[in-house]
């Protein structure tokens, strides 16, 4: 089976991902591919069940309004965020480059690089958020007085975990480079008996619990910093013998970091600055609402985050290494395998978000439902995005992407205030976020298609995003076809399997194509027979 398996004309292969590693003759890079994908959905399976129990415990211990203050002012620390997601790009793209070209010496270079600036970073953001945003948690905020107390501890830790977070980026970008994926994976499982520990010790508290639980957060987040620098300067060694950085080097880093910071600065303000509208608006229960919604979101996302995780680096690799129909291939089976993934899981999730949350929750915000639901519906059409992006950070030539993406995102942010501002309710402000993400997607395929002529609009229109938007719509209405309203953890359990099935055999039927479905057949036939 050669590369172009990904694609081909009668179709992607979407579960290529899985019969790879049944099949002896296929390239070192697609088992490792496959595994590294495997590995952090073991990873998230066990995340997932853990991630739903502390999210519960931690609203009912703090309650809803010490909860929303966490979500906002650790917010207002997170519009920095921009400048950690601009650099991560940045030492991905060039570290995963110079590993494709095998040149030991510019690598080294590059993680040394990426050292110096992000420890420059974490001393800027250190005083940014020490000056105006301090002013403006204390003066701006919507927060009831006798938690402004709390509410600046909370943000001081937020400052300390931003910057540990920074320093560790280099780090992290190393081992996603050398797709050691099952580090991602422990490390993941370490973090979630973690997260066992801090509720276990915020419900032993005397304290004020979300002054300790953003202290423990701290501590956490210290543990991971110590965790993968400690890996890397043993297995990698770029990061065991530093090399002196060039001075083009340093130059084409900020250039590249500096146009990311651009795009990034869109998404990080929109995303923080929809928070602060509607805590303005209505205040720090709204906050707690969204709160929850992100939470389920990333705990959903992470399942292709998994997959496009261990497939952006090998687009990088193939790019420098000059393989350009190889990388294609990649893109296009990223961008179609993604929504299968998202919406296999969310869909029933979305069918049966009120149940789910009188579970996990018991009492939650109002407006929760809706915003995870839209939520989600944005995470499933940007999921298509990321391989786009990586093939366009790929090229090295991002300036006109990231200033076009940042124009496009921001647009939301007017957009969502006039909604708010003429009486629609909470969650109505996501409404212009479903149709700019939509927009977003496009405009990113047309700048790469510009700077890569041999994509083609009619692949990406009609074989991905048309055929993904009646799979899912298909399975959706079927699935709330079927749907019986009531309550009982009995028919919830019924609904989501139903929902579930419904899902999985739409994407099946008529995601795939005949070949697609023997392949998948055949890897399950084989499975059985070693049993």
């Amino acid at each position: 089976m050669e590369y172009s398996s990904f694609y081909s004309k009668e179709g992607l292969n979407i579960w290529y991902i899985i019969n790879i590693i049944a099949m002896s003759q296929l390239s070192t890079n697609n088992k490792r591919l496959a595994i590294n994908t495997l590995l952090l959905y073991l990873r998230q399976l066990f995340v997932i069940v853990i991630s739903l129990y502390t999210s519960r415990v931690v609203l009912n211990t703090l309650g809803v309004n010490d909860y929303g203050i966490h979500n906002i002012v650790g917010g207002v620390v997170g519009m920095l965020s921009f400048l950690t997601v601009a650099l991560t790009s940045a030492s991905q793209r060039f570290i995963s480059y110079e590993l494709g070209t095998g040149d030991v010496k510019k690598l080294k270079q590059v993680f040394t690089t990426s050292i110096i600036i992000h420890l420059l970073l974490g001393v800027f953001v250190l005083f940014v958020a020490e000056t105006v945003g301090l002013w403006f948690l204390n003066t701006h905020l919507n927060i009831v007085s006798e938690r402004m107390n709390a509410a600046n501890w909370v943000y001081q830790c937020a400052i300390l975990t931003t910057i540990l977070s920074i320093i560790t980026v280099p780090y992290n970008s190393v081992i996603v480079a050398h797709e050691r994926m099952d580090v991602f994976a422990y490390v993941g499982i370490g973090n979630t008996i973690m997260k066992l520990i801090i509720v276990y010790l915020l419900l032993l508290s005397p304290w004020d619990k979300l002054i300790t639980y953003a202290i423990l957060g701290l501590l956490v987040q210290s543990s991971f910093w110590f965790i993968y620098r400690g890996y890397c300067t043993k297995h990698f060694i770029e990061c065991k013998q530093m090399e002196r950085p060039t001075k083009p080097m340093i130059i084409n880093f900020f250039s590249f970091a500096g146009w990311s910071f651009v795009g990034n600065l869109g998404f990080s303000f929109k995303d923080q600055a929809s928070n602060i509208i509607l805590n303005l608006f209505f205040g720090t229960v709204v906050n707690a609402a969204r709160g929850i919604a992100n939470q389920v979101n990333g705990i959903m996302y992470n399942f292709t985050a998994s997959f496009l995780m261990a497939l952006n680096p090998q687009i990088t690799k193939e790019y420098s290494g000059g393989n350009i129909k190889r990388t294609i291939n990649m893109v296009y089976a990223g961008c179609r395998l993604s929504p299968y993934l998202m919406g296999i899981m969310c869909i029933p999730l979305i069918i049966n978000t009120r149940y789910l949350l009188s579970l996990w929750l018991g009492d939650y915000p109002t407006y929760t439902i809706e915003f995870i639901q839209l939520t989600l519906i944005v995470a499933i059409i940007g999921c298509m995005a990321t391989p786009i992006v990586t093939a366009l950070q790929a090229t090295g030539r991002i300036k006109v992407f990231q200033i076009v993406i940042s124009i496009v995102m921001l647009s939301e942010l007017p957009i969502s205030y006039l909604v708010l501002r003429i009486g629609g309710l909470p969650y109505m402000a996501m409404y212009p976020t479903v149709v700019i993400t939509f927009i977003g997607l496009y405009a990113r395929f047309i700048i790469l298609k510009n700077m890569t002529p041999e994509y083609s609009y009619k692949i990406f229109t009609k074989d991905i995003v048309l055929k993904n938007v009646f799979v899912l719509g298909l399975a959706y209405i079927l699935s709330k076809y079927v749907y019986i309203d009531g309550n009982g953890l009995g028919l919830f359990l019924l609904n989501g399997i139903s929902s579930f099935i419904i899902t999985l055999f739409i994407v099946i039927s008529f995601g795939l194509k005949t070949e697609e479905r023997i392949i998948l057949f055949n890897y399950i036939k084989n499975r059985f027979k070693r049993k």
